[in-house]
C-alpha cells in the first residue's frame, strides 16, 4: 500500500480514489471534475495535506482534509474518508486515518472534526478508535415553507457579507465546517436587531433563482437566535428573503437548535442525519 497527497496525482487519479470509495454509500456523492475541483477551493480543502491510498497503480481509497482557525484553535476537517468496495475490511482505513493523524500531529492540530452519516456505525466505530467521539447530532431537513408571519414585528434587518460575520463579538464561529462563513463566501448573510437595537439573531443562507428570475430554492447554513431573539421571530427572518412559498433546505442544522424543532413543525422533514465528532488533539 503506497500513500500519496492528492497533489502527487492526477485529476483523474483523485476522482477515481473518490467515486469508487463513496460507491454504494449512504448517500449519493459521486463528482465529476468541476464539482470536485469547486468543492476543494469552497470548503478550503488541501491537495498537499489530502491523500490518496494506491494498491500498485490503483487509487483505492482517499482522505480529504482542510485547516482552519476555530475560535484561536488551528482545527482540522476530514472532509471524506471514502474506500473502494474492493479494500473495504482490508485495512486500508486503519492506514488512511493513521497517515492523517500524523498529518494533523505535524501540522499542530488542536481539534480535529468530521462528520459521519448516523448510520454508518462502521465508520463511526473506526472514528471512536481514533479517539474521535460525537459532540452533536446535525440534520438535513427539506420541505416546502410558506411565511408564517402572523403579526408585525418591529425587526430591523441588516444585510452583510459573510466575511464580516466573524467580527460580529456574538457570531459563534464553532459550527461544522460546512456550514461556516468561509465554505459559503458566495452566499448571503443577514442580521436581525429588536426595536432597542439588540441583536436578535443572524443568518447564513444561499438562494436558488428560477429562470423567471424568482427564488426557487433556499439553502440556510447558519439561522440562530440569540438572547434577546425567540421561536416567534424566526418567520420574520426567513420573510425577509421571501414572502411567497419556497423550498427550503438546511445543512448539517444542530438537533439542538430552535430553528430546527420550528421547520419540522412548519413543512420540512429531515433527509439525512450525521454526528459531529471531535478528537482533541494532544499538545
Amino acid at each position: 500500500m503506497k500513500i500519496k497527497t492528492v497533489s502527487q496525482c492526477t485529476l483523474n487519479e483523485t476522482l477515481k480514489a473518490w467515486n469508487k470509495g463513496f460507491e454504494g454509500y449512504f448517500v449519493q456523492i459521486e463528482m465529476n471534475e468541476e464539482v470536485f475541483l469547486n468543492r476543494l477551493v469552497g470548503e478550503g480543502l488541501s491537495p498537499e495535506l489530502s491523500i490518496v491510498a494506491f494498491d500498485q497503480n490503483n487509487p483505492v481509497g482517499i482522505v480529504l482534509n482542510g485547516f482552519r482557525q476555530i475560535d484561536g484553535k488551528k482545527t482540522s476537517w476530514n472532509g471524506g474518508t471514502g474506500i473502494s468496495p474492493d479494500f473495504r475490511g482490508k485495512g486500508v482505513s486503519r492506514v488512511l486515518m493513521e497517515e492523517t493523524i500524523a498529518i494533523y500531529e505535524r501540522e499542530n492540530v488542536e481539534v480535529a472534526t468530521l462528520e459521519a452519516i448516523k448510520e454508518n456505525k462502521v465508520a463511526i466505530s473506526l472514528y471512536e478508535k481514533y479517539g474521535y467521539t460525537v459532540t452533536n447530532q446535525l440534520l438535513f431537513l427539506s420541505g416546502e415553507y410558506e411565511e408564517k408571519v402572523e403579526k408585525p414585528v418591529d425587526i430591523h434587518v441588516e444585510t452583510i457579507r459573510p466575511e464580516q460575520l466573524p467580527h460580529l463579538s456574538f457570531y459563534q464561529e464553532d459550527v461544522p465546517w460546512q456550514c461556516s462563513w468561509q465554505s459559503n463566501k458566495h452566499g448571503e448573510a443577514k442580521v436581525f436587531y429588536n426595536e432597542n437595537n439588540e441583536a436578535i439573531g443572524y443568518m447564513l443562507y444561499k438562494t436558488v433563482w428560477n429562470q423567471e428570475g424568482a427564488i426557487d430554492s433556499i439553502v440556510l447554513y447558519q439561522l440562530e437566535l440569540l438572547g434577546n431573539g425567540n421561536v416567534e421571530h424566526i418567520p420574520h427572518f426567513i420573510a425577509s428573503i421571501t414572502k411567497h412559498k419556497v423550498k427550503l433546505a438546511t445543512v448539517n442544522f444542530l438537533a439542538s437548535n430552535p430553528a430546527t424543532s420550528y421547520l419540522m413543525e412548519n413543512g420540512l422533514e429531515v433527509k439525512t442525519e450525521q454526528v459531529q465528532m471531535k478528537k482533541k488533539m494532544d499538545s
